[in-house]
């Protein structure tokens, strides 16, 4: 096997036309998606919801010596298994109620192109089974047909679950999963990037500038600031939405903190505001009772450390949160009971708390 120069690697890590990142992370998935898009392997792209994935299905197939083919994205969650098996291998006249003629499938229609199945993981058992026939023998039928249609297409799929876990669940069925997992590709979540967070500021501000014909050009630092601080669950495409309504909104040429909503500007992440007299008083704690000791003292100590931190925290998020159980619980990663027993133990039943 050829070994790549670190002047090679150096290229491959370079970014890709459409995709906006220039971190380390990034780079990882620029080398990986250049190495394998020469290939015919398949590819299982990896994630939370947002962070990009068909982008780099598209960029794959672009680089590719198919890309004078169809490139065919199937969002596989967004149908019901009997349509998403239409959809996939297509129909014949009189097959069902609403049949009133042939179709052509999206298997099909991808021959000599790339197929991306996005949301795999929402797919039943039963067709998996079909999916397994279609990576393997590269042939399958119609439904209500018996005539094989063989095909050649590469087939790069996307689970934002974890499918591993779900085959050991029973959920999955592990000789698809590894049909699928030839190449695997992790597409960070943005939170793991923040250092790409201007440049796709201004992509997106450019972008949205065009489209609604506005001239929002600065961005004010603390508008930049608190996002860079903010954790971004539903990632870049998240960041795209606020983008774009602050473009609207903007009266002024520049991106302001008023702009933002209220979950990403009392969502940064919380700084410590332990005072300094409290640490104090822990530090003298664990030199008292710290390594050298053993036992229920330690313990004691541990679980004191614990319920401050904790404590803090959750005063932290709920004041971030306006006092709203429901968002600071969702926060927190707990229930709305949990959360609620909590300010309970700890005292914090009122905001001014």
């Amino acid at each position: 096997m050829a070994s790549h120069t670190v002047d090679q690697m150096d290229e491959l890590g370079q970014p890709i036309s459409g995709i906006i990142g220039s971190s380390p992370a990034m780079e990882e998935v620029y080398r990986i998606t250049r190495r394998v898009a020469s290939s015919n392997a398949s590819v299982l792209l990896l994630g939370e919801t947002g962070t990009g994935k068909e982008l780099i299905a598209s960029a794959i197939h672009r680089l590719s010596n198919r890309a004078s083919g169809p490139f065919v994205r199937v969002n596989c969650g967004a149908l019901s298994e009997s349509l998403l098996e239409s959809e996939l291998f297509g129909h014949v006249h009189g097959a069902f109620t609403g049949a009133i003629k042939n179709r052509t499938g999206r298997f099909e229609a991808a021959h000599t192109g790339t197929i991306f199945l996005d949301e795999i993981n929402s797919t039943s058992l039963m067709l998996q089974v079909k999916l397994l026939r279609v990576l393997q023998e590269r042939e399958f039928e119609r439904v209500g047909d018996t005539h094989t249609i063989q095909v050649d297409v590469r087939v790069i799929a996307a689970s934002n679950r974890n499918l591993s876990e779900m085959v050991e669940q029973e959920k999955f069925r592990e000789d698809l999963y590894w049909r699928l997992n030839v190449v695997p590709i992790e597409l960070p979540p943005l939170h793991d990037r923040r250092e790409d967070i201007p440049q796709l500021v201004e992509h997106f501000l450019s972008y949205y500038n065009e489209v609604n014909d506005r001239y929002v050009v600065h961005i004010q630092s603390e508008a930049m600031q608190v996002m860079q601080d903010y954790h971004w669950p539903g990632n870049v495409r998240e960041l795209q939405n606020y983008v774009e309504r602050a473009v609207v909104m903007a009266s002024g040429d520049e991106l302001t903190l008023d702009l933002l909503p209220p979950a990403v500007v009392g969502g940064a992440r919380p700084r410590s505001r332990i005072r300094g007299a409290d640490i104090e008083s822990l530090t003298y704690e664990v030199v008292q009772h710290g390594l050298s000791s053993s036992g229920p003292a330690e313990d004691n100590l541990h679980t004191r450390i614990v319920n401050r931190v904790e404590r803090e925290l959750i005063a932290q998020v709920m004041h971030a949160c306006s006092n709203v159980q429901t968002k600071a619980a969702a926060k927190l990663g707990i229930n709305r009971n949990t959360l609620h027993k909590k300010l309970k133990e700890y005292d914090l039943g009122t905001p001014e708390k």
